[in-house]
């Protein structure tokens, strides 16, 4: 914090009996901490003493944000919780209580929706700290919002991996066979066992820690500290979390457009030798209508996730190693949001692209007056994200 502005919101005394040239001035802000934050003028001036070792010293140098800044993030995450928890809760029903869609593959979209409601659930305390201007429910509320934010959003990830291999199985292997329910849960189990030690290690202060961020509204990872241990903690997070999940979705994704492209050019060459306009027939051709239009919603949402968790995996990256003036507040709290406007998307998303749900959603919930046509007769498809049959 410049030293001008620092002359403006301390009294004289401390300015006196703390020189400029001194090791500690202006480096470390815990100094100026009980005087500063009197002046309502920079983050944190409304948390208890005993609540600051949670907030990292770069959040206490930026003024306070208008509190109508507060007000519209509020209502901002109001709405992502209602359209996330309704649109999220509508999936978790019509997938385990409809038999048609009560397939082992779908038991990936199952889990997706159930870590997409859980990031959502925990938007209260958000929402609890944005009207009251700050870090009003203090540590604990920010290792809860913390904790069930990284098993969601890591987790998701992993999910969304896992779906990209099951899409390319079906599409692009079809020979391999389908995965038995027996094998989907083995790879659901090691999906919760590969995310958990990821949120378990930074509660438990083993490696790494949650801290507020922004302002001082939302809580993750401490991507700011800048020890050899934090800084390694980064990376190996990033490393597992964000590159791996997002390697296997775009290699799983390419090989099914390779695929389809490679199939769609072999039928074609051999339909002009046969000399017809092509090889299909009604009955193939409207399953894989419906196939196409599984993997265009599968690919859909793994987009999103990539869309959206990128902005935090740089915004991470450049705490930890490059620029730390970079992250302002307000910057900061842009990757937050995206990252709960996915789980609102994702349920949408299925509705729209998906036949068999599209038709459970219409004899359900007819209100919502979807106008999904039956399938063909004799036509089944039992892939990822939906399910056709006769």
């Amino acid at each position: 914090m410049p030293p001008s502005v620092i002359s403006d919101v301390l009294p004289p005394s401390i300015l006196s009996s703390t020189s400029e040239g001194s090791p500690g001035c202006c480096s470390n802000l815990s100094a100026f901490r009980p005087e500063y934050r009197v002046s309502g003028k920079f983050l944190g001036w409304n948390v208890p003493p005993e609540e600051l070792h949670h907030i990292p010293d770069h959040w206490l140098s930026y003024p306070e944000p208008e509190p109508y800044m507060h007000y519209l993030l509020g209502l901002l995450y109001i709405c992502f919780m209602l359209v996330a928890l309704s649109g999220n809760g509508i999936v978790i029903w019509i997938f385990t209580c409809a038999k048609s869609l009560r397939t082992p593959s779908n038991m990936f979209v199952v889990n997706l929706a159930i870590l997409d409601f859980m990031m959502m659930s925990k938007t209260p305390i958000f929402i609890y700290n944005s009207f009251n201007l700050g870090f009003a429910l203090g540590g604990f509320g920010c290792q809860i919002f913390a904790f069930v934010g990284s098993i969601s959003g890591i987790g998701a990830g992993v999910t969304n991996a896992a779906i990209a291999f099951d899409r390319y199985r079906a599409i692009a292997r079809p020979f391999d066979g389908k995965l038995s329910a027996g094998k989907v849960l083995i790879i659901l189990i090691l999906i919760w066992g590969y995310t958990l030690p990821w949120a378990l290690l930074p509660l438990l202060g083993v490696w790494g820690r949650f801290v507020p961020e922004g302002f001082l509204t939302s809580c993750t990872f401490d991507y700011l500290t800048s020890t050899a241990e934090n800084k390694i903690f980064v990376m190996m997070l990033f490393f597992f979390s964000y590159l791996i999940p997002m390697f296997m979705i775009i290699f799983y994704y390419a090989q099914i457009v390779s695929h389809v492209f490679d199939h769609e050019k072999a039928l074609r060459e051999q339909a002009k030798k046969m000399n017809v306009d092509s090889l299909r027939s009604n009955q193939n051709a409207g399953q894989v209508s419906a196939e196409v239009r599984i993997a265009k919603a599968a690919i859909t949402v793994c987009f999103m996730f990539v869309a959206s968790w990128t902005p935090y995996a740089v915004l991470s990256l450049i705490g930890a190693f490059g620029n730390k003036a970079l992250l302002t507040p307000a910057v900061t709290m842009i990757p937050a949001c995206t990252c709960k406007a996915v789980a609102c998307i994702d349920p949408w998303v299925y509705a729209i692209s998906h036949p068999r749900y599209r038709l459970e959603l219409q004899k359900r919930v007819p209100w919502l007056r979807i106008n999904e046509p039956d399938p063909p007769a004799e036509t089944k498809s039992e892939g990822t994200v939906a399910t056709t049959e006769g």
